[in-house]
């Protein structure tokens, strides 16, 4: 059976005490650094590398540093192309402004309105062309408008332009009324 511990401790004598034998601690202290190893020193194999990226960093760094805040020693000036203003009838009178945006709006108007078919698009491309040229004569004489100044006979011409081209274009709804009514009564043939 298990005796007390207290009651061992209380009937053993006080004065005994344990000697240890000579070099004890000294074997003690050398069987331990035996068991647990010593910290090698660690070698490293890549400090060289290390501090080659290092430096290649610094040096990049202070490359982008330097480029950034260079002050230029040549500056180029932009080359500045003078254009001529380019008048249109609204520029010389508000009048005639009116009357340019009216005539703009019904042509757009009016080509918005019509509806391009298979059957109608050689007669169309026909009205675009013409449409076209009208556009480009109007655009010369919008250039003489500036060269010369406004007068009575360039502004009488870029309204007379923009008449024509609503017209061209009313006449070409007329055609294509008048095409699709011809294709309706063949189909009904």
């Amino acid at each position: 059976m298990g005796q007390d511990l207290r009651n061992l401790c209380k009937q053993d004598p006080k004065d005994q005490q344990a000697k240890m034998s000579e070099g004890h601690e000294a074997r003690f202290l050398e069987k331990l650094e035996n068991e647990f190893p010593t910290k090698k020193k660690q070698t490293n194999r890549f400090g060289f590398l290390n501090i080659a990226a290092s430096v290649i960093v610094l040096l990049g760094l202070s490359y982008g540093a330097y480029q950034y805040y260079q002050v230029p020693t040549k500056t180029v000036e932009p080359i500045k192309v003078v254009e001529a203003e380019i008048k249109t009838l609204g520029d010389v009178s508000p009048d005639l402004k009116k009357v340019e945006d009216y005539y703009l709006a019904s042509i757009n108007l009016e080509l918005s309105k019509v509806q391009l078919t298979p059957e109608n698009k050689e007669l169309f491309d026909g009205y675009v062309g013409r449409l076209k040229e009208l556009n480009d004569e109007y655009k010369t004489l919008t250039i003489e408008l500036n060269n010369n100044g406004p007068n009575t006979a360039t502004l009488d011409a870029l309204i007379n332009n923009l008449k024509f081209r609503l017209n061209l274009v009313m006449r070409l709804k007329e055609k294509l009324l008048e095409f699709k009514d011809d294709s309706v009564t063949q189909e009904i043939l």
